[in-house]
């Protein structure tokens, strides 16, 4: 019995993760024919919970394009690709106390924030540089409107639970 059971919540898994996959692709799909534009993958595959790296995002991309890259992505490539990522729980975001970690070694001085004019520095000239666009977007997020400055505990706190949803 409890072997049937097994079966049945994995195909319940299943039947979730691919209801979750295609509901993320038909929002972009402003045509309804089954093809998104490149440029939104980035952004689907972010609103399923995953956070790739710029170049992970890349490598995901070159699995779904077609051989002839048309600047769209079709549902039939798209869906095996992000089926695999989220049944192997690929690209999962950072835990809080470990952002909230992150956040501490780039406040040298121990203040519990950052200056707009710091996360701006850190954020287009470290690592993967931001766009302004996406810079911009995360400052907007980011930044207490109140205090003036990036209170990252809190901050920490918001990004976890939207990668929750």
């Amino acid at each position: 019995m409890a072997q049937a059971e097994e079966k049945e919540s994995a195909e319940s898994l299943l039947a979730d993760i691919q209801k979750k996959i295609t509901d993320a692709f038909d929002i972009f799909d402003h045509e309804s024919n089954k093809t998104v534009d490149v440029r939104e993958i980035g952004t689907i595959i972010r609103s399923l919970g995953c956070c790739p790296s710029e170049g992970e995002l890349h490598d995901l991309l070159s699995e779904m394009e077609e051989e002839e890259a048309t600047g769209y992505i079709k549902y039939d490539r798209y869906k095996p690709v992000m089926r695999e990522v989220l049944m192997e729980r690929k690209f999962k975001p950072c835990p809080e106390d470990q952002l909230v970690k992150a956040f501490e070694v780039l406040d040298v001085e121990k203040k519990g924030h950052l200056t707009v004019e710091e996360m701006t520095k850190l954020m287009s000239e470290e690592g993967e540089p931001f766009t302004q666009e996406e810079l911009e977007e995360m400052l907007s997020a980011a930044v207490d409107p109140e205090k003036g400055h990036v209170l990252y505990k809190d901050y920490a706190s918001m990004m976890t639970l939207d990668a929750e949803m």
